[in-house]
């Protein structure tokens, strides 16, 4: 039986800031969990503050650091190539959440008109520097303005999240798609980890979704889920931090261990660490 079908909530730490802890809300209709109490958007930015948070920046301090922007690398690439692959004739992209901008440089290199938003002030200016151009307010851009909108772990951050994907309908082209890409808290990982699974990240992490609750949010704008892919390193990547977190330390070898059960059980239960959905209009 599913952890959290067993319990209707759970109560998970802020292991990575301030060492709060926040309980998770299960709600049924939409398969979706809401991180309770969620902080107020002046204090929210606080829970953000701290060296730790790895794609606020290009800090190569640690072994694990290293690793993780080898990984971002080739991972970029894939992201690149993935959107060519689902919007053939290469056009106007949106990158929500740029992070330090690295994504939105690939795509520009590969043809692409880029346009970046990210509200971090550290994580941008690196952008900046890269050349990166940005909006301040994704509400207020035109309708019907991208060929893709991306999302890379970021719509688990927003607070108004049915006005946020409400938003994506209206900017995207008709003909256009919206990636999206955040954790699957149904996956073997999470199931295993239970209360120290670290995509729960709370509350930098106000959602946390499943397959069902991405579908069905979507058909709410009249849009359709058409595809869905694993990704593959997430759970390497979320294993090792969930290792830390429960035992005091980094285990290598067991956190690469679970990672790569949790992908193999993914290959028969459809269920991975972290997905990525393709959707587009109906």
């Amino acid at each position: 039986m599913n952890f959290l079908e067993e319990n209707q909530f759970i109560i998970v730490k802020d292991h990575s800031v301030s060492k709060e802890t926040f309980s998770l809300l299960h709600n049924k209709e939409y398969d979706l969990l809401k991180t309770t109490p969620t902080p107020s958007l002046d204090v929210l930015p606080k829970y953000y503050e701290s060296e730790d948070y790895i794609s606020h920046t290009d800090g190569k301090r640690t072994l694990f650091e290293k690793i993780y922007h080898i990984v971002k690398r080739n991972a970029i690439k894939g992201k690149v190539s993935l959107i060519t692959s689902e919007q053939n004739q290469k056009g106007k992209l949106l990158d929500i959440g740029s992070g330090t901008g690295d994504f939105l440089v690939e795509a520009k290199n590969q043809g692409w008109d880029i346009l970046g938003y990210e509200p971090n002030s550290d994580a941008k200016n690196l952008a900046l520097n890269k050349g990166v151009i940005f909006t301040e307010d994704i509400f207020a851009l035109p309708e019907n303005s991208f060929d893709v909108v991306t999302m890379w772990h970021v719509l688990e951050h927003v607070p108004n999240l049915e006005e946020y994907i409400a938003n994506l309908k209206r900017i995207v082209k008709p003909t256009g798609t919206i990636i999206i890409a955040v954790p699957n808290y149904k996956s073997y990982d999470a199931i295993y980890y239970k209360q120290f699974w670290a995509a729960y990240d709370v509350p930098r992490h106000l959602w946390h979704f499943s397959k069902t609750s991405i579908k069905r949010l979507f058909s709410d704008v009249d849009m359709e889920l058409k595809k869905v892919k694993p990704m593959w390193f997430d759970s390497f990547y979320v294993s090792l931090l969930s290792e830390k977190y429960k035992n005091g330390k980094m285990s290598f070898v067991k956190g690469f261990f679970i990672g790569f059960v949790s992908n193999v059980s993914g290959l028969f239960k459809k269920e991975f660490s972290s997905h990525i959905y393709i959707i587009k209009n109906k």
